[in-house]
């Protein structure tokens, strides 16, 4: 018998006695912001994203949503699929956890410390997060403080990690950062939608010219020498125009795992931003007696 997803609801955030966290996303800057935020002694769960497909997978709790493994800068990611599951999987304190359930579904544990939307959806009209936990954060374009979210953070070249206290993030810049002194070269994108097929993984050397996997049949090729620091997951569909593979030229320099500077950068300005509003929260109720702000 399959247990209920619902069994225990009421008594599911006495897990612990650490406040709940969720990450929306389980790609690279989402499991940064998870890993920075476990290290504050918060419970962390990861929502998976069907939009956007991972690549950067060997920087990511990713995995673990298909019970391979997954370990970023010594936590480890793993899978509940129920509500049931979520105290005793969370009684591991090296874990963070990864699932298939919406964000609605998660509200059910209980009253939830923060929600961070690290989704990176670069176009996308964003949900209003407020009011579903003390402090609702969005990273990246498409969110106004006091409009959708309660904090922003910049995430575009440039201007990364740079906290908002009003206004609109930017619009997402259309080239990335430089790798190895290579920008959008390194990186191939889907053309068309379909279904992606690769016997390689993440951390492969390979050569220019050399077949890689196949989308929908059609061979795709590596677009210069090095390795392959992102590979979208064998047997996914793919949508089109998104990042199928990336290729890291840096040769012996480069990495594939592990937390990146760019991630690290954004989870460390949400932790600056949290711990601001905290600040600014207990200034307020000193000014006004009897305030209790939640």
């Amino acid at each position: 018998m399959r247990p209920d997803p619902f069994s225990n609801r009421t008594d599911s955030n006495r897990f612990s006695s650490r406040p709940l966290a969720i990450v929306l996303g389980t790609n690279e800057i989402a499991s940064a912001v998870a890993v920075l935020l476990h290290r504050t002694g918060r419970a962390v769960i990861l929502t998976h994203d069907p939009v956007i497909p991972v690549i950067r997978r060997g920087m990511a709790f990713h995995d673990a949503l298909f019970g391979d493994f997954a370990w970023v800068n010594d936590l480890k990611g793993q899978r509940v699929d129920y509500l049931s599951e979520v105290p005793a999987a969370l009684a591991a304190r090296d874990t963070v956890l990864v699932t298939m359930m919406g964000l609605i579904d998660l509200l059910i544990l209980g009253p939830v410390d923060v929600i961070v939307d690290a989704r990176m959806h670069k176009r996308s009209i964003k949900p209003d997060l407020r009011g579903l936990a003390k402090c609702a954060i969005g990273l990246g374009p498409g969110y106004r403080i006091g409009e959708n979210c309660d904090l922003a953070i910049e995430t575009r070249p440039g201007r990364i990690g740079h906290p908002l206290v009003d206004g609109a993030t930017e619009d997402q810049h259309e080239e990335p950062s430089l790798l190895g002194g290579v920008g959008a070269e390194r990186f191939v994108y889907t053309e068309a939608g379909g279904r992606w097929r690769t016997a390689l993984d993440v951390g492969t050397r390979v050569f220019k010219g050399v077949v890689i996997g196949h989308l929908d049949r059609q061979p795709i090729m590596a677009p210069m020498d090095g390795i392959l620091r992102g590979l979208a997951r064998d047997d996914t569909e793919m949508p089109s125009g998104v990042k199928l593979v990336e290729i890291d030229p840096s040769g012996r320099a480069g990495r594939w795992t592990g937390m990146d500077e760019r991630p690290h950068s954004i989870a460390e300005a949400v932790l600056r931003a949290m711990r601001r509003a905290d600040a600014a929260r207990i200034d307020l109720s000193h000014l006004v007696p009897g305030l209790h702000l939640h």
